[in-house]
């Protein structure tokens, strides 16, 4: 029984790498903040500014001079949960459900470019394209099944655009990708449902190699369409898996060299930017992300430092591709002054047969709003504010070594955004 349990809580442990995100699965969008205020529509056909690095590399050939681009998002969410129950067998397990979870997060982003001749440039970019941070209060009902989860992966990407003519332009960048995570967990105790837990805690990281390409055409002076496309990045996770009990569980209790596979998904982003007159400007945009891929958790131990019989462990994940659809306008107020806003909808790659306090999401819709201001040709201010609302999902987890848990989640989330590009 005891090695049963250890299992099973290694394997929820790493599965926190795919609770709720504020994009589609564990994916974050706040890499550009001018492109924020249009809920992301035209992120691969704009190329305003410096953040077309990570946007589409091929807008960097639109950019007149050198450009440096610092910004970042603080994100907040919330999670309503109600008719929560759980149980072990027959047994009511006794918790609480306050469904504030995710602590204020903040993802920062810089970019530089610089024009190296009326073909070629250079950028080179920082941001983060995959992250998370769940942490459900002490004594949540269904902390069996989840607990804390913290995963951040940090890309630097240096990349090179050409432009082959007035028309045509490509971009071109490896990404250089560092991963890192802390996961944990609750052990049920068997002999004492809800009493004496154990607890499972899983660390590692990685550093892995992927890359972004573009494609921009401008079939006009006002009307231009871009391509993007985001590669797979393959990760190894080395780390260590800690488990500490007492009583009957003690023997449960030490550290364990662990390391797993963990693939973030390639993703297509298509968009249209149309400017209708002088003053107002129409964004169009849609993202396929590859969220097949993940279809297991599976985590290889060193068998030499673990009880017999859990040098691999497998939790079923099945995620499906998903799309996200975005419209957004701006309008030049003034030679100082552009107004923007937009919205998006976003499915989620769970489905509703593996959904779990890990992964309590849904098809979400998000509102966006935002400003640029420039107060001389040198320098713009750029602020923009995101609503997210989710529909309200079921979640039905049952399990026989770590009880049943029911729920119903509505989540939200509420970012707010600021960038200063320096042109020179």
């Amino acid at each position: 029984m005891s090695k049963r349990l250890l299992k099973t809580g290694l394997a929820l442990a790493v599965a926190a790498t795919s609770s709720h995100g504020l994009a589609s699965g564990f994916a974050i969008n706040e890499q550009s903040v001018s492109a924020m205020g249009t809920s992301f529509a035209g992120r691969s056909s704009a190329a305003e500014d410096a953040s077309t690095l990570f946007g589409n590399p091929a807008g960097m050939a639109r950019l007149q001079r050198a450009e440096v681009y610092v910004g970042a998002a603080a994100i907040h969410a919330r999670s309503d949960i109600d008719n929560a129950g759980a149980n072990a067998g027959p047994l009511p397990l006794a918790g609480s459900n306050d469904g504030d979870m995710v602590p204020a997060t903040g993802v920062p982003m810089g970019y530089y470019v610089k024009p190296l001749d009326d073909k070629v440039a250079f950028g080179l970019g920082v941001y983060v394209p995959f992250g998370l941070m769940t942490d459900y209060e002490r004594g949540f009902q269904g902390r069996y099944h989840a607990d804390k989860s913290y995963v951040r992966v940090i890309t630097v990407q240096p990349t090179l655009s050409y432009r082959f003519n007035d028309r045509l332009s490509v971009g071109f960048g490896p990404t250089f990708n560092h991963i890192e995570g802390e996961l944990s967990s609750s052990l049920l105790n068997p002999f004492s449902p809800g009493s004496n837990d154990g607890k499972v805690k899983v660390k590692g990281d990685d550093n892995s190699v992927g890359f972004n390409a573009g494609v921009l055409y401008e079939f006009s002076p006002r009307t231009r369409a871009g391509i993007t496309y985001h590669s797979r990045v393959k990760h190894q996770l080395e780390g260590d898996t800690r488990v500490s009990a007492s009583g009957v569980l003690a023997g449960l209790s030490g550290k364990y060299d662990a390391n797993l596979e963990l693939t973030t998904p390639e993703s297509v982003d298509l968009s249209i930017t149309h400017e209708l007159d002088d003053a107002w400007t129409l964004y169009l945009g849609s993202t396929w992300t590859r969220w097949s891929r993940f279809q297991e958790i599976r985590v290889e131990n060193d068998a030499a430092t673990l009880p017999a019989n859990l040098a691999t462990i497998v939790e079923e994940q099945n995620w499906h591709d998903t799309w996200a659809h975005a419209f957004g306008l701006s309008y030049r107020l003034n030679p100082q002054w552009t107004l923007r806003s937009g919205i998006a909808v976003d499915q989620t790659p769970t489905n509703n047969g593996d959904r779990s306090p890990r992964i309590p999401s849904g098809d979400r819709t998000i509102f966006s709003v935002g400003a640029g201001w420039s107060p001389n040709r040198d320098m713009t201010i750029d602020l923009a504010y995101s609503y997210l609302h989710e529909e309200s999902v079921a979640v039905n987890h049952p399990s026989a070594t770590r009880g049943d848990y029911r729920a119903r989640y509505d989540n939200s989330a509420h970012g707010l955004a600021a960038s200063l590009s320096y042109r020179f």
